[in-house]
């Protein structure tokens, strides 16, 4: 399986953000896209799960289903949590478990350390327990690829070393990651793609 994108360029009111970006991730493998703010890293990540269309250039996933399109084989966690606020955090999970076809609520909660807080009305959380919640939710449905935007915003130390776990155990199954931040990931990278260059 590999994932490729050839010669993708990205417009945004008008203006070109970048163009003849090329990449490709084989699984096992966590790429780290970087680059200053209206550098393109959002937008990237939302060409490749198909949320918007390139003028030119191409997003391929070699060897995924064929019957699926990307993204419906990928996750994709942007700086806006995907939380009901009138729901509780254990109701969240289980409504992402019943829509996507998911696994064990309980196993995605223990994994950000949710578990006291299952009951607890996710409109009350605490930005980042939102977003360990929004994180929870990728572990609760297993998909090949993770497009993550700033992942480990809000996240305390405990938090990030939970995250680092989760993402061993996607790379070590065979996923691939690829996420777009300025900070560390607690983990080297096996690729980098910086989108600072001006197009």
């Amino acid at each position: 399986m590999e994932l490729k994108a050839q010669d993708l360029t990205c417009e945004r009111g008008g203006r070109i953000v970048f163009r003849g970006v090329s990449l490709s991730l084989k699984p096992g493998q966590l790429m780290q896209l970087t680059g200053p703010n209206g550098s393109g890293k959002s937008s990237l990540l939302r060409l490749i799960a198909g949320l918007n269309e390139a003028p030119t250039g191409s997003v391929t996933l070699e060897g995924g289903g064929e019957e699926l399109s990307l993204g419906q084989q990928a996750h994709y966690v942007a700086h806006q949590e995907p939380v009901k606020s009138a729901l509780s955090v254990e109701e969240n999970l289980s409504f992402w478990r019943d829509f996507l076809g998911g696994g064990d609520v309980d196993d995605a909660l223990a994994a950000f350390d949710l578990s006291r807080l299952a009951s607890y009305p996710a409109g009350l959380l605490s930005a980042g327990q939102k977003r360990r919640l929004a994180l929870a939710r990728i572990v609760l449905v297993p998909r090949v690829l993770w497009l993550l935007d700033e992942p480990t915003v809000g996240l305390d130390t405990a938090s990030l070393e939970r995250f680092v776990k989760v993402m061993a155990k996607q790379l070590d199954d065979g996923g691939m990651i690829i996420a777009a931040t300025h900070v560390p990931l607690g983990r080297e990278p096996d690729l980098r793609l910086d989108l600072g260059r001006a197009p």
